[in-house]
């Protein structure tokens, strides 16, 4: 039996101070915490699609896993402690077998096509990647018909411009596809590019 495609969006409780703290100094920590919520509210309801299952990773967890902020049919996991290598490698190791993509809630850009793409290179190889204008990646993907390497995620230089490089250099052997390339909202310039 194949198990539908998984698809992870990583999200915050958007408590003002506590996400988006980078736009918030541009913007107002009130102000960047409302985008946010507004950003992850349209990005839900435009990625449901019944080729995969939308999927909630929530932080804090326990917070977020009791939120009413995030809609109450969209089933939520924990992502748990660590850096975002640890969370998302727990992510790809902890969700049943199967294919799965991971994605962050602050990329407006995103929608279905871009997520059928990613599955639709996984048809052919073992991971993909949508990687973000700024050097890193909005999207991760693997079929996972075996565990992720041990390797995944080792020494990446998170929120640089190395990050995709680097976690490209953590899964040698793995057949890689790259889609469409993404912004991502970090700071006030990145919200009217």
């Amino acid at each position: 039996m194949t198990r539908r495609a998984q698809l992870v969006v990583m999200v915050k409780e958007p408590q003002p101070g506590r996400v988006k703290t980078r736009l918030g100094r541009d913007i107002g920590m009130v102000a960047a915490a409302w985008w946010f919520r507004h950003q992850c509210t349209r990005l839900m309801r435009r990625l449901q699609d019944p080729r995969w299952e939308l999927i909630l990773a929530v932080s804090p967890d326990r917070a977020g896993l009791q939120s009413r902020v995030w809609p109450g049919h969209l089933p939520r996991i924990a992502q748990g402690n660590g850096d975002l290598g640890d969370r998302m490698g727990r992510l790809l190791n902890g969700l049943p077998p199967g294919p799965v993509c991971i994605i962050g809630a602050d990329v407006p850009g995103i929608d279905r096509l871009h997520i059928a793409r990613a599955f639709a290179a996984l048809g052919s190889h073992d991971a993909v990647f949508g990687p973000a204008h700024d050097g890193g990646y909005w999207l991760i993907g693997m079929k996972r018909t075996a565990r992720p390497p041990v390797t995944l995620f080792n020494d990446v230089r998170w929120s640089t411009q190395h990050a995709l490089a680097d976690t490209l250099r953590s899964v040698p052997g793995l057949r890689i596809a790259k889609i469409d390339p993404l912004g991502d909202v970090d700071t006030a310039a990145d919200l009217c590019p």
